[in-house]
């Protein structure tokens, strides 16, 4: 049988630590939640595996490392409100909700969706609101958003999640590189309403359904 508690010291002692996630704040909420909860039972004993773990339906949860530092780099404030984009079981969520004042999350999988929100009521995580729409508009009803996660990679951020940044806004995405190619994790921030992005690491994180670029006209 797997000891969680035990495995979960040592993702933070052996993935997290050494690659740059010192967040005292972050690192306390990951140590205290409980990660395989957030899966099917049938893959939870690699609950703390240092990679993406399926969720089913062609969707992962992200891996530790890469989740944390992007959580890190959009310095949640405890009076933030956050978007999470793609939140299959809650995970992503989960840990911003210890962070922030309230998250939405936004997912179009019903099965994940309904998945997550029992997990997160069992957890008593009650400042997470679930939204069911399209990952690609974002979450208009409740913008704009201090914080906004993606939690899987994309080709392209839709102008309409940007639309939906505070001023003085974060949002934290890996973008998908060439096929074959890694992806980069980035972090955006808008000021004086402008969005601007700078790279961060690189990242393999599996791509999020629902992110197509805009068509490419051809003559």
């Amino acid at each position: 049988m797997t000891d969680f508690a035990l495995a979960r010291r040592n993702m933070i002692d052996g993935q997290l630590r050494p690659n740059k996630v010192t967040n005292p704040l972050l690192l306390a909420a990951i140590g205290e939640l409980p990660r395989e909860r957030f899966l099917p039972e049938a893959v939870r004993s690699v609950a703390y595996a240092d990679d993406d773990v399926p969720l089913g339906s062609g969707r992962y949860l992200m891996e530790p490392m890469v989740l944390a530092r992007l959580i890190q780099a959009l310095q949640p404030q405890p009076e933030d409100r956050a978007l999470v984009v793609g939140a299959g079981r809650g995970y992503g969520a989960a840990l911003l909700a210890r962070l922030v004042k309230a998250v939405t999350a936004l997912e179009n999988d019903q099965a994940l969706a309904a998945a997550g929100a029992q997990i997160t009521r069992d957890l008593a995580l009650d400042n997470i609101h679930w939204v069911a729409g399209k990952l690609e508009l974002g979450g208009p009803t409740s913008a704009p958003y201090e914080v906004v996660l993606i939690e899987g990679a994309v080709r392209q951020v839709p102008q309409a999640i940007f639309d939906q940044l505070a001023e003085g806004g974060r949002l934290a995405v890996t973008v998908s590189g060439a096929p074959g190619a890694m992806g980069v994790a980035q972090i955006f921030v808008k000021e004086g309403g402008i969005t601007s992005g700078r790279p961060l690491f690189e990242a393999g994180t599996p791509l999020l359904p629902g992110f197509a670029p805009p068509p490419r006209f051809t003559f």
